[in-house]
């Protein structure tokens, strides 16, 4: 209740700010001809986004050329985008990351590339990945990729490293191997960690997509949004970063609700 009151009230105020002022004297048709009257460019009220809002939902996946594709072809673009580096990232960073915690070895070898590579901002990677890859649609699911990768490794080698020390040594006393070890006693503790670090990656990714469509243009939300700046369609932005943050609300929903699936209790 009080998060639709507070909605409300921002509403009413957005709606009060936006509206032209009254003019405060009367023009003559030279002033008028010349541009006296106002030509200040406002932020659109909420009526007027909410009615954009209706239409593009109502067929979000019409697709009338290269500039013109409704929101929904827009954001399955990019979620296809931001899957794919997902995953890929993934099937890397996790493996990867049960191997450097389980071996303090591997732990230090690693941990000064990880270290240097990690805060590099994943943008940075696009000229290059333009230039080696020469495909945008790639390009940009390798900066999904590298981004991805961080938080995913650092977790996993995090959980993996801090599992209980008697559980292990219970899995020795039964003779099992490190395979199984690994499957049966590590992975179940480390799970929890395992899928905080993916939520921060998909967290991450969501928002470097937008900004790499921005870069490589074509398709995707990203995309969308900078396109609707040079039309300067103010209305249709806003709807697409309210679109943008709805679909990072729900994947972080889905990956939250997954950890509850993982959870145990001591």
């Amino acid at each position: 209740m009080v998060s639709l009151v507070l909605l409300a009230l921002f509403l009413v105020f957005w709606e009060m700010a936006s509206q032209p002022p009254e003019a405060t004297a009367a023009q003559t048709e030279y002033e008028m001809l010349m541009g006296g009257a106002d030509q200040e460019a406002r932020v659109p009220p909420p009526t007027a986004v909410g009615s954009l809002a209706l239409k593009e939902l109502g067929n979000p996946f019409y697709d009338a050329g290269p500039n013109d594709k409704g929101i929904g072809i827009q954001l399955a673009y990019s979620l296809y985008r931001v899957l794919t580096g997902f995953f890929l990232a993934a099937i890397i960073a996790i493996p990867l990351g049960f191997m450097v915690g389980m071996s303090p070895l591997m732990q230090k070898a690693l941990d000064p590339f990880i270290q240097i590579l990690k805060p590099i901002s994943p943008l940075a990677w696009m000229p290059l990945a333009l230039f080696i890859i020469k495909d945008s649609e790639a390009s940009a699911i390798f900066v999904i990729f590298i981004c991805s990768i961080w938080p995913m490794l650092i977790n996993t080698a995090f959980g993996v490293a801090n599992v209980r020390q008697d559980w292990v040594n219970v899995a020795r006393t039964h003779e099992l191997g490190n395979f199984k070890t690994a499957a049966l006693v590590i992975l179940p503790a480390a799970a929890p960690t395992i899928i905080t670090g993916m939520r921060i990656s998909i967290g991450i990714a969501w928002l470097v997509i937008v900004a790499a469509e921005m870069l490589v243009g074509g398709t995707g939300i990203g995309y969308y949004v900078w396109n609707e700046w040079n039309n300067l369609d103010l209305s249709s932005v806003i709807f697409s970063i309210i679109m943008i943050g709805i679909v990072g609300m729900l994947l972080d929903m889905t990956l939250a609700w997954t950890s509850r699936l993982v959870a145990y209790e001591e």
